[in-house]
Order: structure tokens, then C-alpha cells, then sequence
């Protein structure tokens, strides 16, 4: 059975199926931040997502980040290694990317096991 949270017309924010959990990208609620606080916005959106499928970031199996700048990669960096577990590290994949909103600077899709 796929469980879906936060339905919409074009997409769902998470799917969990088979004991993975599957989030949509998500992108900064304030995008008038930094890659820094950006970045942190959207980290507290993927805890509380994976908080709602009954997991957490200690197993995430996959990460995908698009960002505007490749310039921002040390800083998104920085945040992204202080919000990690020891020892949690998943794959992952940085490009960069022309998001949907000239104002968002780092989009993130994640996997993770429940």
C-alpha cells in the first residue's frame, strides 16, 4: 500500500511505500535568505516530513540538492555537515540548477528508510 501525505493536484510532499519514505523537493518557505539560512529551512522541512512518516535524517538512504550558484556549495556544505548525524552520511548528489523561482537558491529531495 503507498501512504501519501499532503496531496495536491500536481504532486504529494511524501510518499512511504515498502518501508521507504520518498519527500518531494523542498525548497525555502523565506526565499529572500542566504544559501545559509536557506539551507536550514529547508533541512527543518525535511525533519519535520520524515518526523510524520515515523523516521528521521539518522537513515536517509539518498539525497538529491540542486542549487542556483555553485558558488553557494561551501556554505550549503557547511549547514548540511553540522545537521548530520556522525556516521549518517548518505549518498548524494549536488548539481547545479535553474530552480522554478529565481528566488530559490537550493532545492533537496531525499529518500529514507522508516
Amino acid at each position: 500500500m503507498v501512504q501519501r501525505f499532503d496531496v495536491g493536484p500536481r504532486l504529494s510532499e511524501m510518499a512511504v511505500h515498502n518501508g521507504v519514505c520518498y519527500l518531494a523537493g523542498q525548497v525555502a518557505a523565506d526565499g529572500t535568505q542566504d544559501i545559509t539560512g536557506q539551507t536550514r529551512q529547508v533541512l527543518a522541512a525535511i525533519d519535520a516530513l520524515l518526523a510524520r512518516a515515523g523516521t528521521d535524517k539518522r537513515k536517509l538512504l539518498m539525497c538529491q540538492i540542486f542549487i542556483r550558484d555553485l558558488g553557494d556549495f561551501a556554505a550549503l556544505n557547511a549547514v548540511w555537515e553540522a545537521w548530520l548525524p556522525p556516521g549518517a552520511a548518505p549518498p548524494r548528489a549536488t548539481v547545479q540548477a535553474q530552480l522554478a523561482k529565481p528566488e530559490w537558491r537550493v532545492e533537496m529531495v531525499v529518500t529514507a528508510a522508516l
